[in-house]
């Protein structure tokens, strides 16, 4: 397995693996299928500047990604970890663990130090497998302005390495 970054030039990689995971687990993302299919190139190149996209790889087949964004956020957090996805056919493999040794192996230049996440508070796998990870709940759960109704829980990590 390896993990690759991708950038702008590589949106329609960032576009296809986005709708595959809004596609087979839409409902555990803020974001919306049909509304993201009609995306033209120059939001999904817009979404690749503001994002890091990391992807794991098998075979020349993206399996999984995650995207990370540089902010000031609660509880110290200095990046925001979003778009956690792995396909079905590739979970319990280890793809989520390699994406976050990778996170972790270039947080310090990168500013990844406190990584913070937000989940659906319903969404038991993805927090059991986020604190198997080193992720610890904190705050309240607050309610998604994208999708109003659902509860989401931020957690938070510092990477082993500080």
């Amino acid at each position: 397995m390896m993990i690759e970054e991708l950038h702008e030039d590589h949106w329609e990689r960032y576009r296809n693996i986005r709708l595959a995971a809004l596609e087979n687990d839409g409902d555990a993302f803020g974001g919306n299928l049909e509304s993201e299919r009609l995306f033209p190139e120059s939001e999904w190149r817009s979404k690749a500047r503001q994002y890091i996209a990391l992807v794991a790889v098998v075979d020349g087949e993206d399996i999984g990604m995650m995207s990370v964004e540089n902010l000031q956020g609660d509880f110290g957090a200095t990046c925001w970890v979003g778009s956690c996805w792995v396909n079905s056919k590739h979970r319990n493999k280890g793809a989520l663990r390699a994406l976050f040794e990778y996170l972790d192996s270039v947080a310090a230049q990168r500013d990844w130090l406190i990584q913070g996440l937000g989940v659906w508070v319903d969404n038991a796998l993805a927090i059991s497998a986020y604190q198997r990870l080193g992720f610890e709940k904190v705050g309240e759960k607050q309610e998604s302005t994208r999708k109003p109704g659902l509860y989401y829980q931020r957690m938070i990590r510092k990477t082993p390495t500080t």
